[in-house]
């Protein structure tokens, strides 16, 4: 605890400087409100209007050990809500509720620097939960309110506007500063520090597939990720961004099963190549995405005997790599064969119709392609219907899906189909993913969603490998062709956006998302990568970090330099007012003449050495000379004096 001292007193004792403390924690803390436990946001919101009117009332702050049996309590609340008090969710509250405390015990200006720092700290922190635009927007309108309550600590006479002013002009000023540190500060491969496994939300896909996962997914708008392509795009139906790939079936839900030893992925007969890059946002899982079928990638990345690409780590960060992948090719023509018994496998005693069904082409149709196209041609038969909203299905949950509901979604339809290729014999897995894409005109390039993830199936067929079946095609190909929104017409579950809003609403959103591409790519994506293509371009060739912290250095000089002439420049100019312009201009006239006026001459004694080298001229000089003291010096100035003396002065002659 520190000991105020006499100035401090008179500092801390103003009302107006607590309520810019308590707007300061309000304006971090606020936000974060949706993250903090309830009872923490009001036991915040009930310390902050307690402090005010404490300012308010001049009633004396409370005994410290009621501080501390409060702060003490909140604690243990948080380390027992959240078993513990480390990580992202439990170390941001900790500390809005620290802050709002540490107000209440403030007796020196060291107590209010240090709220002021830890104001800033936690206007950081959103940054845990998001590095969007308009959360950098709402950081830079804080951060005039915490300068400006800055400056009121330094100098608390200065009014609110003006201490507003100062701070927007210090942030202005160190705008430069900030785009030298940022475009040549040298980029490392990895992060200056961790972040707690909380920091990282999972979202997306998952390795599960069960009734309804699928179809809940699709009801978000989220981006799931951007793609590039280098040259013209595939079609939309040929779009199939292949994810998780799942073996193990348990009569409801579909899981990628125990990895054994395989043979490694081969692709033959390679076709159609196509160059994009992609985007990825952040998802907290190994897997990545690249259509069918991928056969290089820009970062490390291990490729699995079933064609998923695994990244080194999860992706915890927005990531971004350039893919080649060929639209026509032939997987695992020679496949190992315990990867064939794997999917041959399905639960027993359970879906009986089903294997029934599955038992009768196989009986009656010869060739395993022939029962493909027969299982289609049920689908499409049985007057099945595509919605985001089926019904519930029991344990026997295909039998329940094809014999009776007929109602379901893609995983619904990949699930069943899956079971009765491999009841009939033919092996088969199931693939998730995302199919198709929203292009945006504008930035070109595709918006993949999460509203586009998708399940589809793979056979393996003797001589061809595996072939993707995508069974939701059967029922409603306008999925794959035109997209979710194109199959559900109508459908009030879609997300606004998907159900073909207005133009200009569509125009909007396409700018607002080109707009957040931008800053992913330019400013979040500033990695080393996009760091040295940039310096290239502007004429820095084989730039080196040593380079670049040379160029870095010479940059913070020179705008350290510039700043200072200005400081300097301002301190030597003369303010003048307008009667002294007008003098300075009759001695500039007078020494056209011959008659300089000396740097320690006083303007009548001026007058007076002027007019014994000018006698011709002393009347007019007297004149002048008076009308300026009187202007300059004079308790009452008369209405009219100013112009007289330029009067004056224009018609004064050397």
């Amino acid at each position: 605890m520190s000991r105020p001292t006499a100035q401090d007193a008179g500092i801390i004792g103003s009302p107006q400087l607590v309520y810019g403390l308590a707007a300061c924690i309000l304006l971090v803390g606020a936000p974060h409100a949706g993250h903090l436990l309830p009872w923490v946001s009001a036991l915040c919101a009930v310390l902050l209007g307690w402090r005010a009117y404490l300012a308010y009332s001049g009633i004396a702050l409370p005994p410290r050990w009621l501080l501390l049996a409060i702060t003490l309590g909140g604690a243990a609340g948080i380390l027992i809500s959240f078993r513990t008090l480390f990580g992202r969710e439990a170390g941001v509250t900790l500390l809005v509720l620290l802050a709002a405390l540490k107000l209440l015990e403030l007796r020196s200006a060291r107590d209010a620097t240090l709220l002021i720092y830890l104001a800033c700290f936690i206007l950081v922190t959103h940054f845990f939960y998001s590095q969007s635009i308009p959360t950098a927007l709402f950081m830079l309108a804080v951060l005039p309110v915490i300068v400006a309550t800055w400056l009121h600590l330094q100098n608390g006479a200065l009014p609110f506007e003006r201490r507003l002013r100062m701070a927007a002009a210090l942030l202005l000023q160190a705008i430069p500063l900030t785009l030298v540190l940022f475009v040549l500060f040298p980029r490392v491969p990895g992060p200056l520090w961790g972040l707690p496994q909380d920091a990282y939300a999972s979202s997306g896909l998952d390795d599960k597939m069960s009734p309804g996962s699928l179809s809940r997914l699709s009801l978000s708008d989220a981006v799931a990720f951007r793609v590039t392509f280098g040259g013209i795009p595939p079609r939309r139906e040929q779009m199939y961004w292949r994810g998780p790939v799942l073996w193990e079936f348990d009569g409801r839900t579909w899981t990628p099963g125990k990895k054994g030893r395989a043979r490694p992925p081969q692709l033959d007969n390679l076709g159609n190549p196509t160059d994009y890059t992609v985007t990825l946002e952040p998802h907290n899982k190994f897997w990545l995405f690249a259509l069918e079928m991928p056969a290089q990638l820009s970062v490390p990345s291990d490729l699995t005997h079933d064609f998923q690409l695994h990244h080194k780590s999860a992706v915890n960060a927005r990531l971004r790599y350039g893919a080649r992948s060929h639209l026509g090719y032939r997987a695992n023509v020679v496949e190992d064969p315990r990867q064939l018994q794997r999917a041959l496998s399905i639960p027993g005693n359970l879906n009986s119709r089903a294997r029934q069904l599955a038992a009768e082409w196989r009986a009656n149709l010869s060739g395993e392609e022939a029962v493909v196209r027969a299982a289609l041609a049920y689908f499409n038969r049985e007057k099945f219907q595509y919605t985001l909203e089926p019904p519930l299905l029991g344990t026997n949950s295909v039998d329940d899906f094809l014999f009776e509901t007929r109602q379901g979604f893609c995983e619904h339809y990949a699930s069943s189909f899956v079971f009765l290729m491999r009841a009939a014999g033919v092996p088969a897995r199931v693939v998730t993913g995302y199919q198709g894409g929203e292009l945006n005109d504008l930035g070109g390039y595709f918006i993949i969603r999460q509203s586009d993830a998708h399940a589809w199936a793979e056979v393996w067929l003797l001589g061809r490998g595996w072939v993707r079946v995508d069974p939701t095609a059967a029922i409603a190909p306008a999925r794959v062709q035109s997209g979710l929104a194109a199959s559900l017409p109508g459908s009030t579950a879609l997300p606004f956006f998907e159900r073909n809003p207005a133009p200009w609403l569509r125009d909007l959103r396409f700018n607002l998302d080109a707009l957040a591409n931008r800053w992913n790519q330019w400013v979040l994506g500033y990695d080393t990568e996009r760091q040295f293509a940039f310096l290239t371009r502007m004429g820095l060739e084989a730039a080196t970090w040593q380079k670049m912290a040379l160029n870095m250095l010479g940059g913070v000089a020179l705008l350290i330099a510039l700043a200072a002439l200005l400081l300097l420049r301002r301190l030597y100019t003369r303010n003048t007012d307008p009667a002294q312009r007008l003098y300075l201009r009759f001695c500039r006239k007078l020494a056209r003449g011959g008659i300089a006026r000396a740097e320690h001459e006083g303007a009548q004694d001026f007058a007076v050495r002027a007019s014994r080298m000018k006698p011709q001229s002393a009347e007019a000089i007297a004149d002048i000379t008076s009308r300026y003291l009187a202007l300059r010096y004079g308790s009452r100035v008369e209405s009219g004096a100013l112009p007289a003396m330029r009067r004056a002065v224009a018609a004064f002659k050397v």
